[in-house]
């Protein structure tokens, strides 16, 4: 449909599945909020700062972010028994005494992440952040994360917020995509966006 409508090229921020890109018919630059994240992390210059992954499937950008950070990371092993609902979860890796930082694409219902961050201060974290891509924020995500022992929600306005948060901090992807769409009309590299002072480039 959209190559009907006439769409010839479409920008994307961090893809759930990288094969999703398969499905388009067109050519699709695939960006990641890890550049607006890591200098938002940067700023913070928190100590003893080391980051997490919520589950198995994100240790790899949970592994990337550590890499450029310069840290560890930890991860969370966790057992469903239907979607969307975690009945265990355990912590592979040492937090004690650590500001822990959550990585993850999508929050949903925020079941896991809220879990996770409980887990991590229970093992002697000194703090627990997390950030997110997308925050789809469905069912009860709000309560939930305002209970959390999370110090701060750190997302980005790919969705709108419909509520308030001081625990919620929305970075703009605006300048992202606008420097992306320069530097396509001018028929520039885009991966220089993503690369930091180590040579590491996060993806996912």
């Amino acid at each position: 449909l959209l190559t009907a409508a006439g769409v010839t090229r479409i920008v994307t921020i961090d893809l759930h599945a990288d094969q999703i890109q398969g499905f388009f018919d067109v050519p699709v630059d695939h960006l990641y909020a890890s550049s607006i994240f890591v200098q938002y992390l940067h700023n913070l210059n928190l100590p003893n700062l080391i980051m997490a992954s919520p589950d198995t499937g994100g240790t790899r950008r949970a592994a990337n972010y550590a890499k450029v950070m310069n840290t560890g990371f930890v991860i969370c092993y966790k057992q469903r028994a239907r979607p969307n609902e975690v009945t265990k979860m355990s912590l592979v890796g040492d937090v004690k005494g650590k500001n822990v930082v959550l990585v993850d694409d999508i929050i949903d219902t925020a079941g896991s992440i809220t879990k996770a961050a409980k887990l991590i201060m229970d093992h002697g974290a000194n703090s627990v952040r997390a950030f997110c891509t997308h925050p789809v924020f469905s069912g009860q995500a709000w309560e939930r994360l305002e209970e959390a022992p999370l110090k701060e929600i750190v997302v980005t306005d790919t969705i709108p917020l419909k509520k308030k948060s001081s625990k919620v901090t929305v970075l703009s992807t605006a300048d992202l995509l606008s420097e992306v769409i320069k530097r396509v009309e001018n028929n520039k590299s885009i991966s220089s966006l993503f690369e930091f002072s180590n040579k590491s480039i996060i993806n996912n």
